[in-house]
Parts: C-alpha cells; structure tokens; sequence
C-alpha cells in the first residue's frame, strides 16, 4: 500500500469507529456498498477484529465475504480468534463456509488446531468433507492451492444449454472464463473458453462436444505448485485443471493463486541470493529471534568460509613477509573473482528458474563461462595491471617496490581467479539441481565465500612459482 492510501485510511478511521459507535447500521453499509471492496478492506486496515467484525455483520453475505479475502492473512485469523474466543464460532462458521474452498483451507491452516476442531463441525456437510480433503494434499503440492468451485458440464449439451447452465453455476464458482467438459465419473474430455461459446451463439443447437478442445493440459494433484505455476505461465492459462491418476477432474489453480506462487518463489530467491533463509512471514511480522535464527545460520557459514581464507593467508605469512606488496591486491583479486562468481551465479539460477537453462545444458553453460571469464579477466587484467604499477610507485621506500615483471602476477591472477570465479558460479546452482537441491542455496555470498579462498590459493600460487622463478 503506498504511503499517501494509508494516510488516507489512517484519517478515515475515526469517521469509520464513529459510525461503529453509534450503530449507524446504514451509514456503515454504505460505506461497505459504495466502494469496491479492496478498499472497503484497506479503510478497515487500522480496526481491531471486533469493530472489523461489526462493519461486515452490516453487509450482506456475498459482499462481506468479498471484503474478508482482500484482509491480509494475520487479520483474518485474528478476527477468526476472537470470535471464536468469544463464543461466537457459529456466525463466522458462516463466513468461513462462504468463502472460495481454497481460500477456507488456507485460513483453516493458519488458525490454530482448537480452532480449526470447533469450526469444521459446524460447516455444511459437503463444505466440510471438501475442507478436510484438500486439507489432505501436503502444502507446496497442486492440490493444496486448488479450488473445486469450477463450471463442469456434460458432453450432450447444446451450445444453448450450456450457456443457461453456466449462468445458474455463475454465483458459485471462481471462474466461468472455462468450462470443463467431463462424463459421468468426472473424467475430463475437453475443455471450452467463453470465448468460444459466445463466438456460437447464434448456432445454439451445436453441441459443445463439437467445439471443445479435447487435448487439455493438466497437472496432477501432488505436482509441485512452482512446476503448475510454470506451466500456466508458459501457456497463458488463466486457470489449468488438476486431475488424478484416471483423469478425473479434481479442481483448478487459478492465475491468482499463480501469482502467489510466484511472489513466494521471487521472495524466497531474493532472500537465498541475500545469505537470509526463507521468511514465513513478513519481516515486521516474523519474531525477531526467528529472523536472528534465519540470518545467523548463513552467517555461520560465510563466517566459516571466511575462516578458511584466514587459514589460508596463514599459510602463506612466510611469503608476505618477503614480498610486502602482494598484500596490497588480496583485496581487488578475490573481490574480482567473488563479484564475477555472483554474476555467474545469478545467471544460471535465474535460467534455472525460468526453465531456459536445462541440466543437460552444462557443457553449453560452462564453454559460455569459460569464454565470459577469459573475456572479463582479461579486460580486468589490464586495468590491474596499469593501477598496480602506479599504486606501488607510491611506496614510501622506492628500492623496495616491485619491478614491471614482479606486478605480472596481479593481471595474471586476476585473469585466472574470474575465470574460477565464472565457472564455479555457472557449475554449483547446476551441481545442486543434479542433488536435487533448490539451485537458490547457492547464495551470492556462499559462492563469494568460496571464490575468496579458490582466489587467495590461486594468488600466492602465482606469486610463489612467478617471483621463485625470477
């Protein structure tokens, strides 16, 4: 929400508690009437779950459900809470019951157990055996996002029939953009947009049988929600069915639902690519423990890495010790190599992620880094090169600074510790898809971490066999 929409909220709030006061029944439902109800919900962000409950108990029941799914999930189940604490489970047991099945999964799971006990026995008997079925399906799956409210209809209808139907299922499903066509055991045969049955309106006798697309593209219910996500985004669904093993037709996951999936999958990436482990929550609204715990376990390992890369300029103090000035460009070789390494990194995951880059891809991957680093190192190389000379020209003892041949060893080192920096990067996400691992892990700062120590190893190696030698 921008910042002028909660002032503006923020303003409307007395307004709002006043007419809840009062019991000014029809100012509130005007209120509740006049906007849509995105904003009704917005207005009603700073209420408590008590004067939220009185402004929807004005409402009638399609709006007040309406209003109730554009609450975030925290106020949802604060409100469920309190009027279940109250005693009151039977009036929001109504509400709960209204609202789309795959939404009344998902508040029933962030409610708590004792909760979720009192309100299911109260649900009509149908709603309730749906309720506790999708609840079956482990999250993260298909099934889990479904919702089963779509247009179903047989195969002998008329283009005619199919319409009157459609317009009698309307109210009670999430989308009527598609129609499933299924037989008696709900197997799906085909399916038919509105498009397509509006474009035959003035042939009403044709049969839908005739003008169905019969091959449909489904996904099974226990399929990953990423890959049903990924799947709906490659073919511009607005909504794929899940169906199971027979080809009966379990449900839909939405084009909303998709756009969930793919705000948790940016979210949980931006956060693996920043070292953090994944958030359930908001970082206001995640304890702040938990978000120490989540940052700390990345810090303990980059800590370690970084350990390993004091380890290993320890073993070469004998070296620093005679060649003072290689101390000078430990901190542009290994940053050359962590910051082209990330680079890589990111890439590859991302071409993971969207489904461009394949695992039986890896030679192409890694040929692409190998030439990329040679490319980048050698530009890097130059510009090394020349800086280090001057740099070392401004050394406060001149018979002790190293010769043109000596600072050979920065470009040479550069060129190799980007080129390592560009293959580690492109082969780690692609070696932790083949461990059936999310390609994520390999944080920017964990292959940094890595690149570091590969850099300070390569460094001195150099050093050592270059200056030796001379």
């Amino acid at each position: 929400m921008s910042s002028s929409a909660s002032t503006l909220n923020t303003l409307y709030l007395p307004e709002l508690r006043e007419m809840i006061a009062t019991d000014d029944d029809a100012s509130l439902r005007e209120f509740v009437d006049a906007l849509m109800p995105a904003r009704v919900a917005e207005f009603m962000e700073g209420l408590d779950a008590v004067e939220s409950w009185r402004v929807l108990q004005v409402a009638d029941p399609e709006r007040r459900v309406e209003v109730f799914g554009y609450f975030e999930p925290e106020k949802q189940t604060a409100l469920v809470h309190a009027l279940v604490g109250a005693g009151d489970a039977d009036a929001i047991s109504g509400l709960v019951a209204d609202l789309p099945a795959d939404d009344r999964v998902d508040l029933l799971r962030d409610v708590d157990d004792h909760v979720v006990e009192e309100l299911i026995p109260l649900l009509p008997p149908d709603d309730r055996r749906e309720t506790l079925r999708l609840r079956g399906f482990p999250e993260g799956t298909a099934g889990s996002v479904m919702t089963t409210e779509m247009v179903c209809l047989p195969e002998h209808l008329s283009v005619a029939e199919a319409l009157t139907e459609i317009s009698k299922q309307a109210q009670e499903v999430e989308t009527v953009y598609y129609t499933y066509v299924v037989d008696d055991d709900r197997r799906l045969l085909g399916l038919l947009s509105a498009r397509q049955l509006v474009t035959h309106y003035l042939n009403p006798n044709q049969l839908i049988s005739e003008l169905m697309q019969r091959d449909v593209v489904t996904v099974l219910a226990m399929d990953d929600q990423e890959a049903v996500a990924e799947k709906v985004a490659d073919y511009d669904f607005l909504a794929i069915p899940v169906v199971d093993e027979n080809r009966r037709l379990l449900g839909i996951v939405t084009h909303d639902d998709i756009i969930d999936v793919f705000r948790e999958e940016a979210t949980e990436d931006a956060l693996l690519a920043a070292g953090v482990a994944p958030l359930e929550n908001g970082y206001l609204k995640t304890h702040w423990f938990t978000l120490a715990y989540s940052r700390g376990i990345w810090l303990g390992v980059m800590f370690f890495a970084a350990l390993l890369t004091a380890y290993a300029l320890l073993r070469y103090e004998e070296g620093f010790d005679k060649v003072w000035w290689l101390v000078l460009f430990i901190p542009l070789v290994i940053s050359s190599g962590g910051n082209s390494g990330s680079q890589s990194a990111t890439l590859v995951i991302r071409g993971l992620n969207d489904g461009e880059v394949r695992l039986e891809d890896w030679r192409r991957v890694l040929w692409r880094e190998l030439a990329m680093g040679l490319f980048l190192g050698a530009g890097l190389a130059i510009v090394g090169y020349g800086s280090a000379l001057l740099l070392t020209r401004q050394a406060p003892e001149p018979h002790l600074s190293p010769t043109s041949y000596e600072m050979v060893v920065v470009p040479v080192t550069i060129l190799l510790v980007v080129v390592c920096g560009t293959l580690c990067g492109g082969a780690l996400p692609l070696l932790f898809q083949k461990l059936g691992l999310d390609p994520a892990l390999m944080s920017n700062p964990f292959v940094a971490g890595i690149i570091d120590i590969a850099g300070i190893v390569i460094y001195m190696t150099v050093a050592t066999a270059m200056i030796a030698g001379m």
